[in-house]
């Protein structure tokens, strides 16, 4: 097995595993608030505690990308999964809301394993092996994203919820263990110094395809996350004789993301062939036309169906992004180019459901549905004006961020 090859192993597995203790615990929340104590403003706490940590990760992504990117992203790697450790066994021992809002805060600020696995994948694997990487990365965080919480309830319902948060941080733990013993870091040449945040800003700013990207994955993510706070209450609404709602909504959440597993490693395959500007046009159009799709059906399997083939589709979006990423900058950038590309992906999952839920509350369920299809086909037709000029060619050659 070659170095690549073994580095694209171990990074799945310890991406599987860091995405699935994420969603072990992250779920739970407003029921462990419950169990702690906190009977008033619940939801308000729950939302708090659901975006803080957005806000506290797209502020830090970009000193870990520059400390990445004169350190190595190994180590950057190795640091997050070992903080995610302590904070997830201190959780576990939580007596009141504000040692969890806390300690949700430094998760934010000190996170970053997988956009680390991410850059660390991007600059150590051959050309025409990046898409293929880059979308394994994303089919192992779509599973974790699956099994978490499976995982999560299980132990919560055998034990406890505090059991579970225990567990998460067992889990970070050995996958951390999987990276300081069997992944090395070639081809890493560090940069001159550690740039500052303003630094890292004003460099990037100049890389017009790096910026491109950025706000395509600020976009895609606020356009995926306006649906997800009224998701499950649409399912109520199109079958009103389902008796275990609450199941059929996780299995609804969950059929997209088995969607992405099947289907990303086919799309890396096919940006490899054909580039990733191509991949993420098709992936945005078709989730675009999908997004309005889901509309017009009032049964929750022929609805689960088109989610299915939304999903198919769209799992080919962020991997071509980082592709883009990855495309767009010279490696002693790409730390900070993918510290950056965090705090895009952040800052539109912090805003997606607030306006998701003003949109409901304003027009209608139906009305987020007809407005995040609008963004996506926008997204969609701004990407290809901005791109066109490398639809006809495999890939970008690397853009210098110095």
């Amino acid at each position: 097995m070659l170095l690549w090859q073994r580095n694209l192993l171990i990074l799945w597995i310890g991406s599987l595993i860091t995405s699935a203790s994420f969603s072990m615990v992250v779920p739970f929340l407003s029921l462990f608030l419950l169990q702690i104590g906190v009977h008033q403003h619940v939801e308000l706490w729950s939302g708090s505690l659901y975006s803080v940590a957005f806000l506290a990760g797209a502020i830090a992504s970009p000193f870990w990308g520059s400390v990445a990117d004169r350190f190595g992203r190994k180590p950057m790697i190795v640091r997050a999964g070992l903080a995610l450790f302590a904070i997830y066994i201190l959780t576990a021992f939580v007596t009141n809301p504000y040692e969890l809002l806390i300690l949700r805060i430094l998760q934010g600020l000190l996170s970053g394993y997988i956009p680390g696995a991410i850059a660390l994948v991007g600059t150590n694997t051959p050309e025409d092996k990046v898409g293929y990487a880059l979308s394994m990365i994303s089919a192992a965080t779509a599973t974790g994203g699956i099994l978490g919480p499976l995982l999560g309830g299980a132990i919560a319902r055998m034990a406890s919820n505090r059991i579970a948060f225990a567990s998460a941080g067992v889990l970070v733990f050995l996958s951390t263990l999987l990276i300081i013993f069997w992944v090395h870091e070639e081809k890493f040449v560090p940069a001159a110094h550690r740039s500052s945040i303003i630094e890292t800003f004003r460099a990037a700013s100049h890389n017009k395809p790096l910026v491109a990207a950025l706000f395509l994955n600020m976009f895609t993510a606020f356009s995926i996350m306006t649906i997800e706070p009224v998701l499950t209450l649409y399912i109520a609404q199109i079958d009103h004789s389902t008796t275990n709602a609450s199941f059929i909504a996780g299995v609804v959440f969950s059929i997209s993301g088995i969607a992405s597993v099947v289907f990303a490693p086919v799309w890396g395959k096919m940006a490899d062939r054909i580039g990733f500007p191509k991949v993420l046009l098709i992936g945005l159009i078709g989730g675009a036309f999908l997004t309005f799709m889901q509309l017009p059906f009032h049964n929750v399997w022929a609805f689960s169906t088109v989610r299915f083939i939304y999903g198919a589709f769209f799992c080919a979006v962020f991997p071509a992004i980082n592709g883009l990423v990855v495309m767009s900058t010279d490696p002693t950038f790409r730390g900070r180019a993918f510290g950056l590309n965090q705090t895009a992906n952040q800052i539109g999952n912090m805003l997606g459901p607030t306006v998701g839920g003003l949109v409901a509350e304003v027009s209608s369920i139906h009305g987020v549905f007809w407005a995040t299809g609008g963004l996506l086909a926008a997204v969609a037709g701004t990407s290809y004006i901005s791109m066109r000029g490398n639809l006809s060619t495999r890939s970008t050659e690397p853009r210098s961020s110095e």
